[in-house]
């Protein structure tokens, strides 16, 4: 049986913003992960959930958060499930399993104003996360969106050099360390890796 992680999610204030801000940024994401409606769906206007492996989940909640927030007055609410997936049907939301149901149990229970949780079938690996999260969303959910827009750049590019990064985002190399520094980048990617190497090793002693 393997094992798979679920991301549910929805977009915070969206009543306020049109979908035609938002969505194509999402779909733009969701569409190099896999085809709709098997491995990810939109529905209910700004509810979602889409199906990555493991190790990848963190990272592509980081790319949504980061694509979402370049636009004022918008953030978005993530919940990774992982775990077993015993029912695939045609479609993400119809399909089941204990991924399915650690997704759901995560984003029922996030707090009024956290914006991301991880649970997974191994206890020492959710408190771990609980803590580490959690300060990485101090930071996170203050990017602005020159913040936003760098993270989501660099997590595209992960092997750029700061000039080159300078040319995407068409700002002067001492511009793209700024941007760096205020955004956290350095310290939510070491994350990102804990995150990675602990999933990686949990799923190998399986």
């Amino acid at each position: 049986m393997k094992t798979t992680s679920i991301i549910t999610g929805d977009i915070i204030n969206s009543r306020n913003i049109s979908a035609d801000a938002w969505l194509p940024i999402l779909k733009t994401i969701f569409n190099t992960l896999g085809s709709t409606p098997k491995n990810w769906e939109v529905y209910r206007g700004d509810s979602f959930q889409l199906e990555v492996t493991p190790k990848e989940a963190l990272k592509i909640c980081l790319l949504i958060k980061s694509g979402i927030k370049q636009i004022a007055n918008l953030d978005v609410r993530l919940a990774v499930g992982i775990g077993s997936k015993t029912f695939d049907a045609a479609t993400i939301t119809e399909s089941n399993g204990e991924a399915f149901i650690n997704s759901g149990y995560a984003f029922d229970n996030l707090l009024k104003k956290q914006t991301l949780a991880i649970k997974s079938p191994w206890k020492e690996v959710n408190e771990e996360l609980d803590v580490s999260v959690s300060l990485a969303l101090l930071v996170m959910d203050d990017w602005t969106a020159n913040s936003a827009e760098f993270v989501h750049a660099s997590i595209q590019n992960p092997k750029k050099t700061q000039k080159e990064m300078g040319d995407i985002l068409n700002i002067s190399q001492a511009g793209i360390s700024k941007r760096r520094k205020r955004a956290g980048y350095e310290e939510i990617m070491k994350l990102e890796n804990r995150y990675r190497k602990l999933i990686t090793k949990k799923i190998a002693e399986l």
